[in-house]
Order: structure tokens, then C-alpha cells, then sequence
């Protein structure tokens, strides 16, 4: 028992460390240049979206087959873990770049909408490692369908993290300290995740909130973004390849 309680967390550790990686290529991409951005944020987008429609959700039914007032308690699960993300959000921060092409125009001051967004975004990243560690739990093709899509959503998350911080001044030094923040979030996630003792019930109820996080933030954040001001056309290809890849993936994994 303990050789493969110890092979889970060297994988999940090892998923962890690559978001890592991929958070820093995105935040150095975001002082480069951002003209393919959106085809990027376009693939990411679908990634996640297929992760959950033929991965996250089918497999939460299973492990939780009860109900509340009627309806499957994982849908309920999936719908708080979206509104809670969402209200997160709204009391600390969004989650979008500093010189965003999409959404209104705010009144929070530079602190608020740098250092606290940018916080915030540390919390949900220490959720997605923990999710990595549960999902590696469940099987290790659920466990790899993930750590695709979450490292997709690293990248947008360094992307993001390095233009929020823009916004807040002095943000180099913030920036390197905020992604370092990032990355060991991530990993302590994943350690955390592969050492929680869940039963299946349970375990199903934190995917599908799990799930109703990448849905948010694929569509509230991702998705937008990926569209504004650009041509819709190739970023919408860019979309059904992430779905269609990880429509593959899982197709593969459940094969195997």
C-alpha cells in the first residue's frame, strides 16, 4: 500500500511542477507579445471544457450516485462550486489581465485589482493541485485527463498573473514572488490531495466542485478573452481542437 500511495504523490508532485513551468512560460510570454494569445487561450478554453463534459462529470456520477431534492447531488456540487468561484471573485478581485480586451471598466483601486486579484488566484491554484492529487486517486486516467487541462490553465494563469501585476506597479519583483506563490501552492496542493482519505461519495462531490471551477473560469475568463478583438474564426478552431484533443485523450484512457 504505501509504494503506491508513495507513486501517487511522486505523480501528482511531478503534474504540480510542470503547471509550474507552464505558469512561468505564460507569464513570460505575457511580456513578450500576445498576438497568438488567443488562439492559445482559445485551446486552453476547450481543453478544459472537454475535461469536464467527458471526463470530470461522468466519472463524479459514478462515484456519487445520491440525490438532494431530486436532482443528482455532484450537479448541485458542480453549480456551487461555479457561483462560489464567482463570488470569490467579486469580493477579491477578477481574475482578468490588467489590459484586458474584454469586461467593463472598474473603480478598484490598483492594489485591489492587482495584489488582491493576483492573490485570489493563488487560493483557486492551490484548489486545482488538490484536485490533481484527488483525480490521481480516482484512476490514472483521470488523473492525466486532468493534469492536461490544468497545465493548458497554468499557462493563462501566468499570463494573467504577470499582467495583473503590471497594473499594481513595482511589479517585477511582486511578479517572481506571486509566481513562486503560484508554483508551491500548486505542488502542496497536489502533496495534499494524494494524502486526503476520501470516501468515493465524497470524493465525487469535490470533482464536481472541482468542475464547476474550470467551467467558470472557462467561460467567464478564458473563452471572452481568447474572442475580444480578434478574428473569432481561427481562436473557435483553436476551441474544438482542445475539445477534440481531449475528447482523444479520454477516448484512450478509457480504452486502455
Amino acid at each position: 500500500m504505501i509504494p503506491i500511495i508513495n507513486s501517487l504523490i511522486l505523480m501528482a508532485i511531478l503534474v504540480a511542477l510542470s503547471t509550474v513551468l507552464a505558469t512561468a512560460f505564460g507569464g513570460f510570454l505575457a511580456l513578450r507579445s500576445r498576438d497568438r494569445m488567443h488562439l492559445l487561450l482559445g485551446l486552453s478554453a476547450g481543453l478544459l471544457l472537454g475535461l469536464v463534459a467527458f471526463d470530470l462529470i461522468p466519472e463524479v456520477l459514478e462515484l456519487n450516485t445520491n440525490h438532494l431534492a431530486g436532482i443528482p447531488t455532484p450537479m448541485v456540487a458542480f453549480v456551487v462550486g461555479f457561483l462560489a468561484l464567482h463570488m470569490m471573485e467579486r469580493f477579491f478581485g477578477s481574475h482578468e489581465p490588467a489590459d484586458s480586451d474584454y469586461g467593463d471598466d472598474h473603480s478598484h483601486t490598483h492594489l485591489s485589482t492587482g495584489l488582491v486579484g493576483a492573490g485570489a488566484m493563488v487560493i483557486h491554484v492551490f484548489l486545482d493541485g488538490v484536485g490533481v492529487g484527488l483525480a490521481f486517486q480516482v484512476s490514472n486516467s483521470v488523473g492525466f485527463a486532468v493534469a492536461i487541462a490544468v497545465i493548458s490553465h497554468a499557462f493563462t494563469d501566468g499570463l494573467n498573473t504577470v499582467m495583473l501585476l503590471i497594473r499594481s506597479g513595482h511589479w517585477r519583483k511582486k511578479a517572481i514572488a506571486l509566481l513562486a506563490f503560484d508554483g508551491a501552492a500548486r505542488v502542496l496542493g497536489a502533496t495534499i490531495g494524494t494524502y486526503l482519505t476520501l470516501s468515493e461519495p465524497l470524493l465525487g462531490i469535490y470533482l464536481a466542485l472541482f468542475a464547476g471551477f474550470l467551467v467558470y473560469l472557462s467561460t467567464s475568463h478564458v473563452l471572452p478573452e481568447a474572442h475580444s478583438n480578434h478574428p473569432s474564426r481561427w481562436t473557435l478552431l483553436a476551441t474544438l481542437l482542445g475539445v477534440v484533443i481531449m475528447f482523444g485523450i479520454v477516448s484512450l484512457g478509457s480504452s486502455a
